[in-house]
C-alpha cells in the first residue's frame, strides 16, 4: 500500500512538473483559446554550462555579436547568438569586474557600469582581450552587496547615466547612495537626481527621455517607471544625506521632508522637486520587481508594437510592454501584459537588428518564478498577428484605446464591455502598499473609428494620481476573436486641456 501511494505521489509530481514545463513553453492562454507562444516563441540560446551565465547587461556590437556583462564580473562576446538555430561561440573579453549592470559600446570601447565605478574598457593590442581599463568615475561609495549600480547604454555624446540604489534599499550608508549621475566621456560626474530606492535599470523611453525602473518598497507602493528628471526627487528621503557632499550643490536646494503616510499626488504639491510615477506596474498583476527596459526600434520585425518599451521582471520571469506620453509637462502612460514563461529571473533585455528580444538573468538573491539558475533566451515574433490592446492614450474627456486588429463595432460600442476601476497606493516610509482609494470610473460612450483600429471613450469619474485599470474581456475583433490579454493599466497624472 505504501509503495503504491509513493508511486502515485511520484506520478502526480511528475505530471505537475511536466505541466509546469509545458506552460512555460507555451505561455499563458489567458482563457482566449490562443496562447502567447502562437505569436511570440521563446528560443533557448545555449551556452556552456561551466560559464554559469548570470546575465546582468547586454549590448549588440557593430559586427553582429552580442556582448554580455555578467553578475560574476565578466564581459563575454557571443558570435552566432542571432543565427536561426543559435549555437554561439563564446569569447571572454574581460574578467575581474564587479556585477556589470550596465554595458555600452562606442568608438571601439566598452562602457561597463560596475558596483563601484564606470569603466571604459578597450583592446589596444587587437588580440581580442581587454588590456586597457580606464576609471571614468567612482565618486560614490560602496559597502554592501545590495548597493546596486545600474548604467544606461552609451548616449550619442558618449555619456552614461548611472543610478545608485540605497544601502539594503532602506538606508544611506555610503556616499551618494540613492542618487543618479550623468558621467561624460571625459569623466565629469554630473548629479541628476536624488531619492532613488532600488533601481532595476536606466535607459531612454520611446521619446528619447531618460527614465529608470524603480522597485516596490519603502516610499514606493508598487514598481514603476519614472522620468530621471534633472534636479528631481524620486521619492526616498534617505538620500538627502548626500546634500552635505561637494557635488550635491549643482543639483539645487535640498527638498523638504515628505509626510508619511500620504499620497504621492498630495506630496507633489508639498515637495516641489518630487517626480510622480510615469507608469505604475500594479504589484503582482504586472510584475513584482521590474528591471531593464528597451525600446523596440526594429521597424516591425518584432511585430505590431514598434516604438514601445519592453520591460523585464526579475521575480515573475516575464516581459511586459509600456507606452508613455507627455501631458502638460508631466510624463504618464500605460503598461500591458506581454509574455511569460521565461526560465529565470530577468535582469537584462536587448533588441537585436534581426528583430529578436534577448533576455537573460539569474535566480541568485531572491526567489523567482523561472526554475533555472541562469538562462540566455530570445523572444521571436512568429509572424502571426495577435489581437491585442496596442496602446492607450488620454484625452480631455476620456481615453483612446488602439488595437492591433480591427474591432467588432457592436462589441466595441457597447459601454458595458468597457470596465474600469481606479486606485492609488499609500506613499509611506513603510514597505509597499495595498491598493487604496478605489473608485469605479464609468464609460458613458464608446465610438469605434472608421477603420476599427481604435475606440474613443468618454469617461466619467477619472481620478488624478490613480492607476486606471481596464478590463476589456467583452471586446471582440472583427473576425470574432477575444483579446489575447484583456487588461491594461494607465497611470493618470494629468488630464489634457
Amino acid at each position: 500500500m505504501k509503495s503504491s501511494l509513493a508511486g502515485l505521489v511520484a506520478l502526480v509530481a511528475s505530471a505537475v512538473l511536466a505541466a509546469t514545463s509545458r506552460a512555460q513553453e507555451l505561455g499563458t492562454t489567458w482563457g482566449t483559446g490562443a496562447s502567447e507562444a502562437d505569436f511570440y516563441r521563446i528560443v533557448e540560446v545555449p551556452v556552456p554550462r561551466e560559464l554559469a551565465l548570470e546575465v546582468g547587461s547586454f549590448c549588440t556590437l557593430p559586427d553582429g555579436r552580442l556582448a554580455v556583462g555578467t553578475r560574476r564580473g565578466e564581459i563575454l562576446l557571443l558570435s552566432g547568438a542571432f543565427d536561426e538555430r543559435p549555437e554561439p561561440h563564446v569569447q571572454r573579453f574581460a574578467s575581474g569586474l564587479d556585477e556589470v549592470f550596465g554595458l555600452g559600446f562606442r568608438d571601439g570601447a566598452f562602457y561597463a557600469t560596475q558596483q563601484t565605478e564606470l569603466t571604459r574598457i578597450s583592446d589596444r593590442d587587437g588580440d581580442g582581450r581587454a588590456d586597457h581599463f580606464e576609471n571614468l568615475s567612482d565618486v560614490w561609495g560602496f559597502a554592501h552587496y545590495h548597493e546596486f549600480a545600474w548604467g544606461s547604454p552609451v548616449e550619442p555624446d558618449g555619456s552614461v547615466y548611472v543610478v545608485l540604489g540605497l544601502s539594503e534599499s532602506y538606508y544611506y550608508r555610503s556616499p551618494y547612495r540613492g542618487w543618479a549621475f550623468q558621467i561624460t566621456a571625459d569623466g565629469r560626474t554630473v548629479p541628476i537626481a536624488c531619492g532613488i530606492r532600488s533601481a532595476g535599470g536606466v535607459a531612454e523611453n520611446e521619446h528619447g527621455v531618460m527614465f529608470y525602473a524603480e522597485s516596490q518598497g519603502p516610499w514606493n507602493g508598487s514598481c514603476s517607471l519614472k522620468q530621471l528628471k534633472p534636479g528631481g526627487f524620486m521619492g526616498h528621503p534617505s538620500s538627502f544625506a548626500a546634500f552635505d557632499l561637494p557635488l550635491a550643490a549643482s543639483i539645487g536646494k535640498r527638498p523638504v521632508e515628505p509626510h508619511s503616510p500620504s499620497r504621492l499626488r498630495t506630496e507633489c504639491e508639498h515637495v516641489e522637486q518630487l517626480v510622480p510615477y510615469a507608469v505604475v506596474f500594479p504589484y503582482r498583476k504586472m510584475g513584482q520587481s521590474i528591471t531593464t527596459f528597451r525600446v523596440d526600434r526594429t521597424a516591425g520585425r518584432f511585430g505590431p508594437f514598434a516604438g514601445q518599451l519592453f520591460v523585464g521582471d526579475f521575480s515573475l520571469s516575464v516581459v511586459m510592454r509600456a507606452t508613455t506620453e507627455l501631458v502638460d509637462g508631466v510624463w504618464q502612460g500605460a503598461c500591458y501584459p506581454f509574455r511569460e514563461g521565461f526560465c529565470t529571473g530577468i535582469l537584462a533585455v536587448e533588441f537585436s537588428p534581426e528583430g529578436y528580444l534577448v533576455t537573460g538573468g539569474t535566480n541568485r538573491g531572491w526567489p523567482v518564478r523561472g526554475n533555472r539558475q541562469y538562462q540566455l533566451e530570445r523572444l521571436e515574433w512568429t509572424g502571426r498577428m495577435p489581437f491585442e490592446i496596442e496602446r492607450i492614450v488620454v484625452r480631455p474627456d476620456g481615453f483612446v484605446v488602439s488595437f492591433t486588429k480591427p474591432v467588432d463595432p457592436a462589441t466595441a460600442a457597447a459601454t458595458a464591455n468597457w470596465r474600469l476601476s481606479s486606485y492609488t497606493h499609500v506613499y509611506q516610509e513603510a514597505y509597499g502598499s495595498p491598493e487604496v482609494d478605489l473608485t469605479t470610473p464609468r464609460v458613458v460612450r464608446a465610438e469605434p473609428a472608421a477603420d476599427g483600429k481604435s475606440v474613443q471613450l468618454t469617461v466619467e469619474g477619472m481620478v488624478l494620481g490613480h492607476v486606471h485599470e481596464f478590463d476589456l474581456a467583452g471586446v471582440r475583433s472583427l473576425d470574432g476573436r477575444e483579446l489575447l490579454h484583456t487588461k491594461a493599466y494607465y497611470t493618470l497624472n494629468r488630464i489634457p486641456k
